[in-house]
């Protein structure tokens, strides 16, 4: 994102929560990883997106006021096999060259009975599907970094459907429900 267009949105939510003072986070990649595990017959594959990014608008006052955007780039899909990966891209799986990204729109963020703790709502869309789509996601820290930056970290897990998205190559021998694990460390800026 440019930054007129993270200034316009930290002056947006700064207005409807005029007394929270917000901080925009943009997702550092060499430092954050998007992870996925399916079934294969009895067994699972595993695999990962080497290229996303996004941006958090936190209020540290009360986290559940923050929010998360972010894009995967779905040719950067690695499963350590390049004929699978190229598979993948193919439209039996994820048409890569008519929907090249993946997006996440959080819509709510509730707490649950550990403080650090939040199921964070929002609209998942692939292949020109959106669904919505619950995350359990946990707070890690907020800290120092290298040459005086401040982060923030995240663990976020949740289990999906693939099928509700179109994505219905492998079947029977791939399973439908993906397991997906997201951790954050996001750069104040």
């Amino acid at each position: 994102m440019t930054k007129p267009l993270l200034l316009t949105l930290a002056f947006a939510i700064s207005s409807v929560y005029a007394t929270a003072e917000v901080e925009i986070y943009k997702i550092d990649p060499t430092h954050s990883s998007v992870k996925f595990s399916i079934r294969h017959f009895v067994s699972k594959t595993t695999g990962s997106f080497n290229q996303f990014e996004g941006t958090l608008i936190v209020d540290r006052d009360d986290l559940s006021n923050s929010s998360v955007e972010a894009i995967i780039t779905v040719p950067s899909v690695n499963t350590a096999n390049k004929k699978r990966d190229t598979h993948l891209q193919q439209d039996d799986y994820f048409a890569a060259e008519k929907h090249p990204l993946i997006t996440f729109k959080s819509t709510h963020w509730a707490k649950t009975d550990n403080k650090d703790s939040f199921k964070v709502t929002g609209h998942l869309t692939m292949l020109e599907t959106t669904k919505e789509v619950i995350l359990d996601v946990d707070l890690l820290g907020f800290g120092p970094g290298m040459k005086g930056a401040q982060l923030s970290g995240w663990e976020a897990t949740t289990q999906i459907d693939r099928t509700e998205w179109g994505i219905l190559g492998g079947k029977p021998a791939v399973g439908a429900e993906v397991d997906i694990t997201i951790n954050i460390e996001a750069v104040k800026q």
